[in-house]
């Protein structure tokens, strides 16, 4: 078994070695998205790029609700397995899993009867459009895929587990790559073909990560039989999940209203963007996710009682994030044109350079909005959601007025860009404020 306890041993070491693993799996889980694109803007042309960036926007929604039940079970099965309480910690599971196929069948039904009309409302261009719905149409249809993969991933590291994920994604991201390829340059299957093959890689990735969390709970001996459900679980369950999801849905509500306001620009400027903020986004996700790992650490830790090591963890997560932010910001700032180019042609100038003002913008906050995440990530792991949802909700309002606001004074997308670091820096110095405030609470 390769469970971990995350309450003995240095903070620091513990913690690098468990994130580092879902560092690597979050490198692997973005070339999902990254592939889509790059096939798209490479195999099909620019206002496949375009439609496939636009329509990423919607899918964050449903993403954001598969985030919330991941990080609201893998929270409470954590406090279980710090406490030792295995019991109610396979109870905890069966009940996120029940809870998490009820609202997948809902967010179904929302999706196939409501991502047409989203696509009108953020003014997609009718040039884009039919293939934009062509791709949300397939991955809507694949979310039972997105959620449980996300529900085992959850599980697994809250036991500590933080290379069994790594392993699945590894090999099927490569493979989500070779697949995208195939259907679009062999089979000609256009935009359809870049969704279909990330249904299919999904598919088996979660069928595999299942599979697994089923046969190491059957290894977890208990004195007697655990319950299928329990509400009380499901209540704490939800207030961490019912945050999160609200959190990542108005994140992406902000930034389908961001979408809308960038898609006035032209599908230049949508193209540019959609290629620039797939690789923002893979630095944003990498932070999370050790945010994720450090909300693991501290929720196993605060169910132990050990407050002391807590903050260990947020000093040597900081040292984490910073030591990945130099050369993404170093790589996007001087060599980011060469990046972009492998998702567009050399004469998409327009939207070259949209994709490169945007990295130039937002490449040096990187340090700032890591420090961000990780103090969100003890925030979450000890339960202080109230604190958590304030620092969110701040960043993501600053973010999408000023959009609105910059851009039109600016009269051009810069003003979009520099909307970021402003909320990200005041967010910044909420969300640390709060972490000082819950951790001394809980020393005292």
């Amino acid at each position: 078994m390769m469970n971990k306890d995350l309450t003995e041993g240095k903070a620091e070491s513990v913690l690098w070695q468990f994130c580092l693993p879902l560092f690597g799996s979050i490198i692997f889980q973005q070339l999902y998205n990254i592939a889509d694109s790059l096939v798209a803007g490479k195999f099909i042309g620019e206002n496949a790029l375009a439609a496939v960036g636009n329509s990423y926007e919607i899918t964050l929604i449903f993403i954001a609700f598969a985030f919330g039940c991941n990080i609201g079970c893998s929270v409470i099965v954590s406090q279980l397995f710090g406490a030792k309480d295995y019991g109610r910690l396979k109870t905890a599971v069966t009940t996120a899993c029940i809870f998490s196929a009820a609202l997948c069948g809902l967010l179904m039904l929302i999706g196939i009867l409501a991502c047409g009309p989203l696509l009108s409302l953020i003014h997609t261009p009718q040039e884009v459009f039919a293939d934009s719905k062509l791709y949300l149409d397939i991955y809507v249809w694949g979310l039972p895929f997105v959620f449980f993969y996300n529900i085992a991933t959850g599980i697994f590291s809250a036991l500590g587990d933080s290379r069994t994920p790594f392993y699945f994604l590894a090999v099927s991201s490569t493979a989500n790559i070779a697949v995208d390829i195939l259907f679009v340059k062999a089979f000609h299957m256009g935009v359809a073909g870049v969704a279909w093959a990330t249904f299919l890689c999904q598919g088996v990735s979660c069928l595999l990560a299942v599979l697994t969390v089923w046969s190491r709970m059957k290894k977890i001996e208990t004195t007697k039989k655990s319950a299928l459900f329990d509400l009380d679980i499901l209540k704490k369950i939800a207030v961490i999940a019912v945050p999160s999801i609200l959190q990542q849905s108005f994140i992406s509500i902000g930034n389908i209203l961001i979408q809308s306001v960038i898609n006035g620009f032209g599908p230049s400027v949508m193209a540019g963007y959609s290629a620039a903020v797939k690789l923002n986004n893979m630095v944003i996700t990498s932070f999370t996710t050790i945010g994720n790992g450090i909300s693991n650490f501290s929720a196993q830790n605060l169910g132990a009682h050990k407050f002391g090591r807590i903050k260990e963890g947020f000093r040597a997560g900081l040292k984490m994030v910073w030591c990945l932010c130099i050369p993404f910001c170093l790589i996007y700032l001087f060599l980011g044109k060469y990046l972009l180019l492998l998702f567009m042609e050399r004469n998409a100038a327009a939207a070259l350079q949209t994709g490169r003002q945007f990295l130039w913008i937002l490449s040096p906050f990187y340090f700032v909005v890591s420090a961000k995440l990780v103090a969100d990530g003890i925030l979450r792991g000890v339960s202080a959601m109230k604190q958590f949802m304030a620092g969110t909700f701040t960043d993501l309002i600053l973010r999408v007025v000023l959009a609105f606001v910059l851009s039109g004074l600016t009269g051009s997308a810069l003003g979009i860009w520099c909307a970021w670091p402003i909320g990200w820096s005041i967010a910044m110095v909420m969300s640390v404020c709060f972490y000082r405030q819950v951790v001394e609470k809980h020393k005292a």
